[in-house]
């Protein structure tokens, strides 16, 4: 390790753009306490034709008024051997006054590259790693603390239904609602009223809204949802409909906490099956299975396929007098 405690080389990786926008921001900020970024800093993206001759004598090139010089690689997930040997061999006894960041999607851990790097230090990489699905609500509630802001569990989720997975999109559309929005909590109205949906519904956010019996909002994904995903959408909405099934009769004899086991599933998917199947009558549930039956006749042919798919689903929102 250098002088100045970093380490001669780092290797950013993961999908993530707000992980790693914010490993390389830090970096920056270091350099520009010297107050000569300009002399010290060289960024190349190595997806186009990288001049590897020229990378590796900026990488051996003294800082200029400065503790260090940065040196900054992305798009390495796929380099031609010409290019990542080099550097394979630079990293056997890199420059003590140059970090170098290189950045990957992803970089498998049986190459030389990262091999290279990984032997400098275990701190040398940095993982990147996308956010499941599932996990992004509360990755952007997360988010919206370094914004100044809160945002509920709700609004956080429809966000999420509207901007999509990319994280930089989600943190755009943050930073968008803090300047819109001026209580210290961002709702659902908000993100309803200011973001417009750029990504396709996926049917996930449809079977979720219709176990919690939610009619407004399972209509409205319904309608979004393209035409061609319909046998698909009815499919997965009787299994989702069965899994209800299960967790109603479990908790009905105190044996809730079996739910994941008993459908061989992990405990986050099932998390909130408990409370959705305690929105049904047992027999609300077994009706809406028993209807799906006419429901994939009409699919297999008939030109009222959708009004059928919809008119069940709308039945299965309604509630038992």
């Amino acid at each position: 390790m250098s002088e100045t405690g970093l380490l001669p080389a780092y290797l950013i990786v993961g999908t993530d753009g707000v992980k790693r926008d914010h490993a390389v921001s830090r970096m920056k900020a270091r350099l520009e306490k010297s107050g000569m970024v300009e002399f010290n800093l060289d960024e190349r993206d190595m997806t186009k034709d990288p001049e590897i001759e020229s990378i590796i004598g900026s990488l051996n090139t003294f800082p200029m008024g400065s503790e260090f010089r940065l040196v900054i690689l992305d798009g390495c997930s796929k380099l031609a051997k010409a290019v990542s040997e080099p550097l394979v061999e630079y990293l056997a006894s890199p420059s003590p006054t140059t970090v170098c960041l290189i950045i990957a999607d992803s970089l498998a851990k049986n190459t030389r590259l990262y091999k290279a790097i990984a032997k400098i230090d275990k701190k040398a990489v940095i993982d990147c790693s996308g956010t499941k699905r599932w996990e992004l609500p509360r990755r952007v509630q997360q988010m919206a603390t370094q914004h100044g802001k809160s945002i509920s569990t709700a609004a956080a989720e429809e966000l999420v239904s509207r901007s999509g997975e990319n994280t930089r999109m989600l943190d755009n559309d943050l930073a968008k609602l803090v300047q819109m929005v001026e209580a210290p909590q961002i709702e659902l109205a908000d993100v309803e009223r200011w973001i417009v949906r750029t990504a396709e519904v996926q049917p996930w956010d449809f079977l979720n809204a219709v176990s919690a019996r939610d009619m407004r909002r399972s209509l409205e994904l319904f309608n979004l949802l393209p035409s061609k995903s319909y046998v698909w959408t009815y499919t997965l909405l009787c299994g989702r409909i069965r899994e209800l099934i299960v967790a109603k009769a479990l908790d009905a004899r105190g044996q809730g906490r079996e739910l994941a086991a008993t459908l061989k599933l992990q405990s986050w998917q099932v998390k909130n099956h408990l409370t959705w199947a305690r929105r049904f009558s047992m027999a609300e549930l077994v009706a809406a299975l028993e209807g799906a039956v006419d429901v994939e006749l009409a699919l297999k042919g008939s030109a009222d396929s959708q009004t059928a798919l919809l008119l069940w689903i709308t039945n299965i929102l309604r509630k038992s007098c």
